[in-house]
């Protein structure tokens, strides 16, 4: 009988030494969804809980070295993007991305931490937006994020059209920011609003949510699931990530996403 093929999903971003959020956070959510994850670092940060301290990029022509390596050794089905540290690291993955049209792409496009240090500054948002976001498959924002990049438009749908203007397939605007009872999550594509997934507010700030978030909907992608039915299934995912998630240090709480391992009675 033969062995089913484990679909490979390659993750760019940081390490995180708390666990909570990057590399990390792209690995046990990629195994989560039944892949194979094949993590590229791009940032070596010094954090904790409540926030980034400092951070170094990785040379770009190591990101590469990194993911060109794999590329040619075994196939990736799709691709996850998070904290890129530098230009030259999104000029480099630029580059990659184009060799593999047909693999999709998720980004995650990351301003700052959850603590509030810059992770990106103007030069890097608009490299971003010009090489990176029209080869998005599925972008995610958070509303914050969305703001910043479609700095001209006053409410959240005509971020979502400004957006889907600049290349990306469809857009996902997370709503956790927001002043709201529930948390809603914007989904557009086909410049127009498509749907709006509304969820329950759960109490606490949780350290590297958006990053589970857009590694869930990249491995559903892997899998072969179209992209409506993977955001939906990829925040059921991420909501009980959250709602079984824990507080190691003094800050944010952990997501815990490998609630699923736990047996029932545990649970």
């Amino acid at each position: 009988m033969a062995q089913q093929r484990i679909p490979v999903v390659m993750t760019f971003a940081g390490n995180d030494p708390t666990g909570g959020a990057g590399i990390q956070a792209d690995i046990e959510t990629i195994a989560s969804m039944g892949c194979h994850a094949a993590p590229v670092v791009t940032a070596l940060t010094v954090q904790d809980t409540r926030n980034v301290i400092s951070f170094d990029e990785v040379a770009a022509t190591l990101v590469i070295e990194q993911a060109r390596a794999v590329l040619e050794d075994m196939p990736v089905a799709a691709f996850k993007l998070g904290m890129l540290g530098s230009i030259e690291n999104i000029e480099a993955i630029h580059t990659l991305l184009t060799d593999y049209p047909q693999v999709p792409v998720v980004l995650d496009p990351i301003i700052a931490a959850g603590g509030g240090t810059g992770l990106s500054d103007t030069a890097m948002r608009e490299a971003m937006v010009s090489l990176l976001f029209p080869l998005t498959t599925i972008l995610t924002p958070n509303s914050q994020e969305a703001r910043r990049f479609a700095s001209e438009a006053d409410t959240l749908d005509a971020c979502g059209q400004e957006l889907l203007s600049m290349g990306c397939d469809f857009v996902l605007i997370t709503g956790a920011h927001e002043n709201s009872p529930h948390v809603e999550n914007r989904f557009y594509g086909s410049m127009r609003h498509l749907e709006t997934f509304t969820w329950e507010r759960l109490p606490h700030s949780y350290h590297g949510s958006g990053c589970t978030l857009a590694s869930s909907i990249a491995g559903l992608l892997a899998q072969g699931v179209e992209p409506f039915v993977a955001v939906h299934e990829a925040q059921e995912y991420t909501w009980e990530s959250l709602k079984h998630g824990y507080r190691l240090g003094m800050g944010q709480h952990h997501p815990n996403r490998l609630f699923w391992a736990r047996g029932e009675e545990e649970a």
